[in-house]
């Protein structure tokens, strides 16, 4: 519109001022303009446009702000930003000008009131999900405190039931000196979970050593778990230790087990059971002190029905198992996963990527995740690597799974109707969701409710009692 100064300010509830959401001309931080004395305040408290082209007739905060700032205000034009209900002004557009001319025009009004009816769309949308993704973090610090296993949840993300009956598994095995199978999908976090157990139990601060299975060539199987003497084969120029050897004292984590070859499983079985064994090109027999957890992503009974697995060494190889949900199985960890993975990924790559715009946050929650958590984290990695410091991720920046997946099923931005678009009905239903889940996780016992929500049991009552909820046990 070819004016000198332009900024938008957003009223805040429970303030006394408007505050700069954008503006030109500002150097750092935010403007507070005063509700009383301004024209900013006048406009969101009258919710009409006022043109005013000779401010230095007109007593009021632009004085104040011009011998702060240096900037003469000679004329300025003040537009109101209504919700997309039209019932509440949520914040003004301001104009201004310090050039001598003929001044602002109804037109130019006109102009700038269909601009701010644009921008209140924008402009809820953004606040909206604000307030959604500060709820989620309050609600991801919360929730599964009141158990034992709380202090795992740093380590590992979980909300939903499932993956807290993991974590309960995992603090109760902990310490138990029995031999662990942990079952999952590839990138379900199955090392994690064996981490999470050697480091928190009696043997933390021993060795843990973890081997993939099906990387190791069948010819070197032998030499990897069991070592070798110098020159007990061709290219064996020094002695070395068996991983058995290197995990004394500690964990040996047997990733992908279902991939071991047949033909070193007797040995390995006679390991388990003599908790000892013989390097190769030696007889001198070694002794083995570890705990083992094994991870796997096959069916290992259907291996032993093809004779691909040994059954003897399946009985001995755990005697406690833990299954890993795949991720499309617990949408409840989607959010607080993402919202883990860009801040450290924000660090690690040194930037600051704002939020997830409200229809990514729906993707993220639809997609059914076939690389689960793996995948979920090299996403946010994209997104964070595409997207500019302070700006919202989109879903045209995700990788083209995604964005297939976006169009063939129509997942559309979040849009309620008019009615309902309103940032405190749209609050309000959030509010519900998370009360009602609250008393499900804790079986209705408002007490352990409250602590979730981080409100008072009086508080919860008196939402309970307006919000009309009804929970049975």
């Amino acid at each position: 519109m070819g004016v000198e100064r332009c900024t938008i300010f957003l009223n805040e509830t429970g303030t006394s001022s408007l505050i700069s959401m954008y503006g030109t001309g500002l150097e750092k931080g935010v403007i507070q303009v005063p509700l009383e004395g301004s024209v900013a305040g006048r406009v969101l408290a009258e919710g009409f446009s006022v043109i005013e082209n000779d401010l230095k007739k007109v007593e009021g905060y632009h004085l104040q702000a011009d011998e702060q700032t240096g900037f003469q205000s000679r004329d300025t034009l003040c537009s109101p930003i209504k919700s997309v209900a039209g019932h509440d002004v949520i914040g003004v557009v301001q104009l201004l000008n310090s050039r001598k001319d003929e001044g602002f025009t109804p037109k130019d009004q006109e102009q700038l009131e269909e601009i701010a009816g644009y921008l209140s769309i924008s402009i809820e949308s953004f606040l909206l999900n604000k307030k959604i993704v500060e709820i989620a973090k309050e609600i991801d610090t919360e929730v599964a405190r009141i158990h034992p296993e709380e202090m795992l949840q740093g380590e590992f993300i979980a909300e939903s039931p499932v993956m807290l009956a993991v974590l309960k598994m995992v603090w109760i095995v902990r310490n138990t000196p029995v031999n662990v199978l942990i079952q999952g999908e590839n990138g379900t976090g199955k090392e994690l979970i064996a981490r999470m157990i050697h480091d928190h139990g009696e043997r933390h601060g021993q060795p843990f050593v973890p081997v993939n299975c099906a990387c190791i060539p069948e010819t070197l199987v032998e030499s990897e778990f069991f070592g070798h003497e110098k020159g007990a084969f061709t290219g064996a120029g020094k002695s070395r230790r068996g991983r058995f050897e290197e995990a004394k004292g500690g964990t040996l984590f047997l990733d992908e087990i279902g991939e071991m070859p047949l033909v070193v499983q007797p040995k390995f079985l006679r390991a388990i059971q003599e908790e000892e064994g013989t390097r190769l090109g030696s007889n001198v027999p070694v002794n083995y002190d570890v705990r083992l957890i094994s991870a796997t992503n096959c069916d290992l009974q259907k291996e032993i029905d093809t004779g691909n697995f040994r059954q003897d060494l399946y009985f001995r190889l755990f005697s406690v198992e833990i299954e890993i949900p795949p991720l499309r199985e617990r949408k409840e960890d989607i959010l607080p996963l993402a919202l883990s993975f860009l801040d450290a990924t924000n660090k690690r790559f040194k930037k600051s990527v704002g939020d997830f715009s409200p229809e990514l946050l729906n993707l993220f929650e639809e997609f059914p995740w076939p690389g689960n958590v793996r995948q979920l984290l090299k996403e946010v990695e994209r997104l964070v690597a595409l997207t500019g410091d302070g700006l919202q991720m989109e879903v045209e920046t995700c990788s083209r799974e995604l964005r297939t997946f976006a169009s063939v099923n129509q997942i559309e931005k979040i849009r309620a109707p008019e009615d309902d678009y309103s940032l405190p009905d749209q609050v309000t239903s959030l509010e519900k969701r998370l009360i009602v889940r609250a008393l499900a996780e804790t079986g209705g016992n408002k007490t352990q409710a409250a602590k979730l929500l981080h409100i008072t049991r009086q508080g919860l009552l008196k939402k309970i009692k307006r919000y009309q909820l009804q929970f049975e046990r």
